[in-house]
């Protein structure tokens, strides 16, 4: 099996491939790009914790045209908040059937489903996994999802396990170096 150096070690260059087609990244937010934790204050205020790492890999993967989608089961207005600052274009809330949701956004941006690459971490995340061209899941995602997933990061959920899929992207599609750095001074 032919491997591709990265700054993340070794990966499968079949799956590499497959990565440089990519034209949309679809991801859960609770314990892919969040560490899986809520803080509930006494006033019942809710807050999560983003990693700005994470962040600037989103950001990154919008600025160069591809397409980006939060697909959740819960609904937080600091999800919307943190997408607005990113520029994420796609937030889909409060859904249970992320399959369908996965569907029929790839229907409307008129993207093949082959296209897309998911991660998420839980059982609730397995619908998006069988629909969606590439699944990829957090080092630290439920065992069962790991065994499903095409990729599984080094990065643990909310340290920077959606950076690195973003990374890998951008690897596979020559606008960042192996080693991680950018192909040119665009950044």
């Amino acid at each position: 099996m032919l491997k591709v150096n990265t700054c993340y070690g070794r990966i499968d260059a079949e799956f590499m491939t497959r990565l440089s087609s990519v034209k949309l990244m679809a991801f859960d937010v609770d314990g892919t790009i969040t560490d899986g934790g809520i803080i509930y204050d006494s006033t019942d205020l809710e807050l999560k914790r983003f990693n700005t790492k994470d962040g600037f890999g989103i950001a990154a993967l919008v600025k160069e045209g591809i397409e980006c989608a939060v697909i959740t089961g819960r609904t937080a207005h600091l999800t919307q908040r943190r997408m607005n600052d990113l520029h994420v274009q796609h937030v889909i809330q409060g859904e249970k059937s992320k399959n369908v949701a996965l569907t029929e956004l790839c229907e409307k941006l008129n993207i093949s489903l082959d296209e897309a690459v998911c991660i998420g971490d839980d059982l609730n995340d397995m619908p998006m996994f069988r629909v969606a061209g590439l699944s990829v899941c957090p080092h630290d995602a439920h065992p069962f999802i790991k065994k499903q997933a095409d990729y599984i990061t080094t990065c643990n959920a909310g340290y920077g396990a959606v950076r690195e899929l973003c990374d890998l992207i951008l690897i596979s599609k020559g606008i960042l170096n192996p080693d991680g750095g950018f192909a040119d001074e665009r950044y």
